[in-house]
Protein backbone atom coordinates (compact mmCIF):
# COMPACT_ATOMS: atom_id res chain seq x y z
CA UNK A 1 0.00 0.00 0.00
CA UNK A 2 1.45 3.65 -1.09
CA UNK A 3 2.42 5.60 2.23
CA UNK A 4 0.05 7.50 3.63
CA UNK A 5 -0.96 10.90 1.63
CA UNK A 6 -0.27 13.84 3.22
CA UNK A 7 -3.44 15.25 2.83
CA UNK A 8 -4.61 12.00 5.06
CA UNK A 9 -1.70 12.80 7.33
CA UNK A 10 -3.46 15.77 8.48
CA UNK A 11 -6.39 15.03 8.98
CA UNK A 12 -5.52 12.13 11.00
CA UNK A 13 -3.06 14.94 13.01
CA UNK A 14 -5.62 17.26 13.36
CA UNK A 15 -7.42 14.63 14.96
CA UNK A 16 -5.48 13.98 17.35
CA UNK A 17 -5.00 10.20 16.15
CA UNK A 18 -1.59 10.00 14.70
CA UNK A 19 0.70 10.55 17.37
CA UNK A 20 1.77 7.35 19.15
CA UNK A 21 -0.71 5.29 16.93
CA UNK A 22 1.57 2.77 16.31
CA UNK A 23 2.15 2.09 20.32
CA UNK A 24 0.75 -0.86 21.45
CA UNK A 25 -3.01 -0.95 22.63
CA UNK A 26 -4.54 -2.85 25.27
CA UNK A 27 -8.33 -4.55 25.14
CA UNK A 28 -10.64 -2.03 25.59
CA UNK A 29 -9.64 0.95 22.60
CA UNK A 30 -11.35 0.64 19.70
CA UNK A 31 -11.08 3.52 17.51
CA UNK A 32 -13.54 3.21 14.28
CA UNK A 33 -13.74 5.07 11.01
CA UNK A 34 -16.91 6.23 9.29
CA UNK A 35 -17.94 8.32 6.12
CA UNK A 36 -21.09 10.11 5.55
CA UNK A 37 -24.44 8.11 4.88
CA UNK A 38 -27.50 6.51 6.30
CA UNK A 39 -25.42 3.23 5.31
CA UNK A 40 -23.22 3.79 8.54
CA UNK A 41 -26.80 3.55 10.25
CA UNK A 42 -25.85 0.70 12.42
CA UNK A 43 -22.57 2.48 13.80
CA UNK A 44 -24.55 5.37 14.93
CA UNK A 45 -27.05 3.40 16.41
CA UNK A 46 -24.17 1.61 18.28
CA UNK A 47 -22.78 4.81 19.17
CA UNK A 48 -25.89 6.42 20.80
CA UNK A 49 -26.88 3.55 22.39
CA UNK A 50 -23.90 2.61 23.81
CA UNK A 51 -23.65 -0.59 22.88
CA UNK A 52 -19.99 -1.50 23.01
CA UNK A 53 -19.35 -0.35 26.01
CA UNK A 54 -22.12 -2.19 27.09
CA UNK A 55 -21.09 -5.88 25.67
CA UNK A 56 -17.37 -4.96 26.49
CA UNK A 57 -18.52 -4.31 30.07
CA UNK A 58 -20.39 -7.93 30.00
CA UNK A 59 -17.07 -9.14 29.35
CA UNK A 60 -14.74 -7.78 32.24
CA UNK A 61 -13.67 -4.61 29.92
CA UNK A 62 -13.60 -0.77 30.55
CA UNK A 63 -14.65 0.02 26.45
CA UNK A 64 -12.56 3.38 25.30
CA UNK A 65 -14.82 4.01 21.67
CA UNK A 66 -13.73 6.71 19.42
CA UNK A 67 -15.47 7.73 16.56
CA UNK A 68 -13.79 8.90 13.58
CA UNK A 69 -15.28 10.58 10.10
CA UNK A 70 -13.26 10.28 7.32
CA UNK A 71 -14.37 10.44 3.42
CA UNK A 72 -13.08 8.01 0.86
CA UNK A 73 -11.76 4.37 1.15
CA UNK A 74 -8.38 5.53 0.12
CA UNK A 75 -8.19 7.97 3.57
CA UNK A 76 -10.03 5.42 5.39
CA UNK A 77 -7.41 2.77 4.37
CA UNK A 78 -4.34 4.32 4.98
CA UNK A 79 -5.89 5.10 8.52
CA UNK A 80 -5.77 1.67 9.22
CA UNK A 81 -2.27 0.61 8.09
CA UNK A 82 -1.38 4.12 9.85
CA UNK A 83 -2.64 2.33 13.07
CA UNK A 84 -4.48 5.57 14.08
CA UNK A 85 -7.41 3.09 13.96
CA UNK A 86 -8.61 -0.10 14.48
CA UNK A 87 -11.96 -0.92 12.43
CA UNK A 88 -12.51 1.01 9.22
CA UNK A 89 -15.84 1.42 7.24
CA UNK A 90 -15.71 1.71 3.53
CA UNK A 91 -16.97 -0.01 -0.06
CA UNK A 92 -16.29 -3.46 -0.75
CA UNK A 93 -13.75 -1.76 -3.24
CA UNK A 94 -11.63 -0.33 -1.24
CA UNK A 95 -11.74 -3.75 1.25
CA UNK A 96 -10.99 -5.75 -1.69
CA UNK A 97 -8.15 -3.40 -2.34
CA UNK A 98 -6.71 -3.31 1.43
CA UNK A 99 -6.81 -7.31 1.68
CA UNK A 100 -4.74 -7.74 -1.68
CA UNK A 101 -2.00 -5.74 -0.56
CA UNK A 102 -1.78 -6.81 2.76
CA UNK A 103 -1.76 -10.91 1.85
CA UNK A 104 0.42 -12.40 4.40
CA UNK A 105 1.14 -8.94 6.11
CA UNK A 106 -1.30 -7.15 7.83
CA UNK A 107 -4.04 -9.13 6.55
CA UNK A 108 -6.62 -6.75 6.52
CA UNK A 109 -10.35 -8.57 6.18
CA UNK A 110 -13.63 -7.91 6.22
CA UNK A 111 -15.59 -7.52 9.80
CA UNK A 112 -18.96 -7.55 8.50
CA UNK A 113 -21.26 -5.61 6.41
CA UNK A 114 -23.17 -2.85 7.13
CA UNK A 115 -26.33 -3.95 5.31
CA UNK A 116 -27.65 -3.85 1.26
CA UNK A 117 -27.72 -0.81 0.25
CA UNK A 118 -29.14 -0.10 -3.76
CA UNK A 119 -26.78 3.40 -4.65
CA UNK A 120 -27.56 5.18 -7.57
CA UNK A 121 -25.85 7.27 -10.07
CA UNK A 122 -28.45 10.16 -10.27
CA UNK A 123 -27.41 13.10 -12.96
CA UNK A 124 -29.22 16.49 -13.75
CA UNK A 125 -28.20 16.24 -17.13
CA UNK A 126 -31.48 15.82 -19.20
CA UNK A 127 -29.90 14.52 -21.82
CA UNK A 128 -28.26 11.10 -19.89
CA UNK A 129 -30.31 8.71 -19.95
CA UNK A 130 -27.78 5.86 -19.25
CA UNK A 131 -23.59 5.86 -18.55
CA UNK A 132 -23.57 5.70 -22.57
CA UNK A 133 -24.94 9.16 -22.96
CA UNK A 134 -21.96 10.89 -20.65
CA UNK A 135 -19.23 12.68 -22.66
CA UNK A 136 -16.33 14.82 -21.91
CA UNK A 137 -18.08 18.00 -20.18
CA UNK A 138 -19.91 16.13 -17.51
CA UNK A 139 -18.03 15.22 -14.18
CA UNK A 140 -19.53 12.83 -11.93
CA UNK A 141 -18.63 12.91 -8.16
CA UNK A 142 -17.86 10.07 -6.46
CA UNK A 143 -15.84 9.57 -3.08
CA UNK A 144 -12.72 7.82 -4.73
CA UNK A 145 -12.04 7.49 -7.94
CA UNK A 146 -11.09 4.09 -8.61
CA UNK A 147 -10.93 2.69 -5.41
CA UNK A 148 -14.43 3.62 -4.27
CA UNK A 149 -17.00 0.52 -4.10
CA UNK A 150 -19.11 3.39 -6.54
CA UNK A 151 -16.36 3.98 -8.64
CA UNK A 152 -15.71 -0.03 -9.47
CA UNK A 153 -19.36 -0.69 -9.49
CA UNK A 154 -19.03 1.62 -12.64
CA UNK A 155 -16.21 0.17 -13.81
CA UNK A 156 -17.73 -3.21 -13.75
CA UNK A 157 -20.66 -1.17 -15.89
CA UNK A 158 -18.66 0.11 -18.27
CA UNK A 159 -17.32 -3.46 -18.97
CA UNK A 160 -20.22 -5.08 -19.61
CA UNK A 161 -21.45 -2.20 -21.42
CA UNK A 162 -18.09 -1.47 -23.75
CA UNK A 163 -16.03 -4.33 -23.03
CA UNK A 164 -12.78 -5.14 -20.16
CA UNK A 165 -10.54 -3.46 -21.80
CA UNK A 166 -12.93 0.09 -21.62
CA UNK A 167 -13.76 -0.53 -18.07
CA UNK A 168 -11.87 3.00 -17.14
CA UNK A 169 -13.48 4.91 -19.69
CA UNK A 170 -15.53 6.84 -17.10
CA UNK A 171 -12.54 7.22 -14.62
CA UNK A 172 -11.55 10.12 -16.54
CA UNK A 173 -14.60 11.93 -16.03
CA UNK A 174 -14.64 11.22 -12.49
CA UNK A 175 -13.66 13.42 -9.64
CA UNK A 176 -13.68 12.42 -5.80
CA UNK A 177 -15.65 14.59 -4.04
CA UNK A 178 -17.73 13.77 -0.22
CA UNK A 179 -21.18 13.06 -0.54
CA UNK A 180 -23.03 15.76 0.87
CA UNK A 181 -20.90 18.18 -1.12
CA UNK A 182 -21.66 16.09 -4.32
CA UNK A 183 -25.16 16.02 -3.81
CA UNK A 184 -25.43 19.90 -3.01
CA UNK A 185 -23.82 20.41 -6.58
CA UNK A 186 -26.58 18.02 -8.11
CA UNK A 187 -29.66 19.95 -6.31
CA UNK A 188 -28.17 23.53 -7.26
CA UNK A 189 -27.04 22.62 -10.94
CA UNK A 190 -24.90 24.72 -12.99
CA UNK A 191 -21.91 23.26 -11.80
CA UNK A 192 -19.62 21.04 -13.64
CA UNK A 193 -20.86 17.97 -11.37
CA UNK A 194 -23.65 16.46 -13.90
CA UNK A 195 -23.49 13.04 -12.22
CA UNK A 196 -23.25 11.65 -8.47
CA UNK A 197 -22.98 7.98 -7.95
CA UNK A 198 -24.03 8.15 -4.36
CA UNK A 199 -25.33 6.29 -1.63
CA UNK A 200 -28.78 6.80 0.96
CA UNK A 201 -29.66 9.67 2.23
CA UNK A 202 -28.28 11.74 -0.11
CA UNK A 203 -29.13 10.17 -3.23
CA UNK A 204 -32.92 10.54 -1.98
CA UNK A 205 -32.23 14.26 -1.54
CA UNK A 206 -31.29 14.60 -4.85
CA UNK A 207 -34.00 12.84 -6.35
CA UNK A 208 -36.14 14.66 -4.37
CA UNK A 209 -34.57 18.24 -4.42
CA UNK A 210 -34.32 18.88 -8.60
CA UNK A 211 -36.69 18.01 -10.95
CA UNK A 212 -34.46 17.33 -13.01
CA UNK A 213 -32.41 14.43 -11.22
CA UNK A 214 -33.19 11.48 -12.25
CA UNK A 215 -31.50 7.72 -11.79
CA UNK A 216 -28.71 6.91 -14.43
CA UNK A 217 -27.93 3.04 -12.96
CA UNK A 218 -28.46 1.34 -9.55
CA UNK A 219 -25.73 -0.99 -8.21
CA UNK A 220 -28.45 -3.66 -8.42
CA UNK A 221 -28.51 -3.50 -11.41
CA UNK A 222 -25.16 -4.00 -12.10
CA UNK A 223 -24.68 -6.20 -9.34
CA UNK A 224 -27.75 -8.37 -10.32
CA UNK A 225 -29.29 -8.18 -7.58
CA UNK A 226 -29.03 -7.22 -3.97
CA UNK A 227 -25.42 -6.55 -2.69
CA UNK A 228 -23.44 -5.36 0.38
CA UNK A 229 -21.63 -2.20 -0.65
CA UNK A 230 -20.32 -0.30 2.94
CA UNK A 231 -18.77 -2.67 4.96
CA UNK A 232 -16.31 -3.04 8.14
CA UNK A 233 -12.57 -4.38 8.44
CA UNK A 234 -9.77 -4.87 10.24
CA UNK A 235 -6.52 -6.35 10.80
CA UNK A 236 -5.38 -9.65 11.79
CA UNK A 237 -3.58 -8.30 14.63
CA UNK A 238 -6.13 -6.39 16.40
CA UNK A 239 -8.82 -9.39 15.98
CA UNK A 240 -6.04 -11.55 17.53
CA UNK A 241 -4.88 -9.61 19.81
CA UNK A 242 -8.31 -8.19 21.16
CA UNK A 243 -10.82 -11.03 20.96
CA UNK A 244 -13.16 -9.62 23.91
CA UNK A 245 -12.92 -6.03 22.06
CA UNK A 246 -13.79 -7.39 18.87
CA UNK A 247 -16.66 -9.56 20.22
CA UNK A 248 -18.11 -6.90 21.89
CA UNK A 249 -17.62 -4.84 18.83
CA UNK A 250 -19.59 -7.57 16.56
CA UNK A 251 -22.28 -7.94 19.34
CA UNK A 252 -23.01 -4.34 19.50
CA UNK A 253 -23.66 -4.15 15.30
CA UNK A 254 -25.74 -7.21 15.82
CA UNK A 255 -27.71 -5.88 18.65
CA UNK A 256 -27.94 -2.33 16.28
CA UNK A 257 -29.29 -4.27 13.08
CA UNK A 258 -31.99 -5.72 15.32
CA UNK A 259 -33.04 -2.37 16.87
CA UNK A 260 -33.46 -0.58 13.36
CA UNK A 261 -35.90 -3.59 12.05
CA UNK A 262 -37.75 -2.95 15.01
CA UNK A 263 -37.63 0.57 15.73
CA UNK A 264 -36.94 2.77 12.11
CA UNK A 265 -38.00 5.85 13.20
CA UNK A 266 -36.11 5.92 16.22
CA UNK A 267 -33.14 4.97 14.14
CA UNK A 268 -34.26 8.17 11.97
CA UNK A 269 -33.93 9.95 14.90
CA UNK A 270 -30.49 8.89 16.12
CA UNK A 271 -29.33 9.48 12.62
CA UNK A 272 -30.47 12.76 12.48
CA UNK A 273 -28.95 13.63 16.10
CA UNK A 274 -25.25 11.72 15.50
CA UNK A 275 -24.67 13.31 11.91
CA UNK A 276 -26.31 16.41 12.57
CA UNK A 277 -28.34 15.61 9.42
CA UNK A 278 -30.10 18.23 7.55
CA UNK A 279 -32.38 16.03 6.31
CA UNK A 280 -36.48 15.99 6.08
CA UNK A 281 -37.74 13.16 8.52
CA UNK A 282 -40.30 11.62 6.67
CA UNK A 283 -37.68 11.14 3.91
CA UNK A 284 -35.04 9.50 5.85
CA UNK A 285 -37.53 6.55 7.37
CA UNK A 286 -38.77 6.10 3.88
CA UNK A 287 -35.46 5.37 2.93
CA UNK A 288 -35.04 3.30 5.94
CA UNK A 289 -38.23 1.06 5.64
CA UNK A 290 -37.42 0.69 1.70
CA UNK A 291 -37.92 -2.61 1.22
CA UNK A 292 -34.57 -3.00 -1.24
CA UNK A 293 -32.90 -2.02 2.19
CA UNK A 294 -31.79 -4.62 4.33
CA UNK A 295 -30.14 -4.05 7.35
CA UNK A 296 -27.78 -7.19 8.28
CA UNK A 297 -24.51 -7.90 9.27
CA UNK A 298 -23.72 -10.91 6.63
CA UNK A 299 -22.64 -9.90 3.54
CA UNK A 300 -23.94 -10.65 0.40
CA UNK A 301 -23.20 -10.40 -3.21
CA UNK A 302 -19.98 -8.93 -3.13
CA UNK A 303 -18.15 -11.92 -4.98
CA UNK A 304 -19.08 -10.97 -8.60
CA UNK A 305 -17.14 -7.62 -7.62
CA UNK A 306 -13.68 -9.15 -6.48
CA UNK A 307 -13.91 -11.48 -9.70
CA UNK A 308 -14.34 -8.38 -11.36
CA UNK A 309 -11.21 -6.78 -9.83
CA UNK A 310 -8.98 -9.65 -10.22
CA UNK A 311 -9.65 -10.05 -14.13
CA UNK A 312 -8.77 -6.36 -15.06
CA UNK A 313 -5.46 -6.69 -12.24
CA UNK A 314 -6.89 -4.35 -10.02
CA UNK A 315 -5.97 -6.92 -7.22
CA UNK A 316 -3.16 -9.62 -7.96
CA UNK A 317 -4.60 -12.29 -5.89
CA UNK A 318 -7.68 -13.57 -6.98
CA UNK A 319 -10.09 -14.71 -3.80
CA UNK A 320 -11.61 -18.19 -4.12
CA UNK A 321 -14.47 -17.15 -2.48
CA UNK A 322 -15.36 -14.32 0.24
CA UNK A 323 -14.17 -16.51 3.09
CA UNK A 324 -10.73 -15.31 1.49
CA UNK A 325 -11.15 -11.46 2.61
CA UNK A 326 -13.84 -12.02 5.33
CA UNK A 327 -12.97 -12.99 8.76
CA UNK A 328 -14.08 -16.83 9.71
CA UNK A 329 -16.80 -15.44 12.14
CA UNK A 330 -20.60 -16.54 12.98
CA UNK A 331 -21.92 -13.98 11.10
CA UNK A 332 -19.86 -14.11 7.69
CA UNK A 333 -20.44 -18.26 7.41
CA UNK A 334 -23.68 -17.16 4.84
CA UNK A 335 -21.63 -14.71 3.40
CA UNK A 336 -21.09 -14.66 -0.73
Amino acid sequence: MKNITRKTAAVLAGLGLLAGSLAARAEGQIRIAEQFGVVYLLLNVAQDQKLIEKHAKAAGIDAKVKWVKLSGGSAVNDALLSGSIEIAGAGVGPLLTIWDRTKGRQNVKGVASLGNFPYYLVSNNPAVKSIADFTDKDRIALPAVGVSVQSRVLQLASAKLWGDKDFARLDKISVALPHPDAAAAIIKGGTEITGHFGNPPFQEQELAGNPQAHIVLSSYQVLGGPASATVLYATEKFRAENPKTYQAFIEALNDAAQFVAAHPEKAADIYIKVSNAKIDRDLLIKIIKNPEVQFKTTPQNTYQLAEFMHRIGAIKNKPASVKDYFFDDAQNAAGN
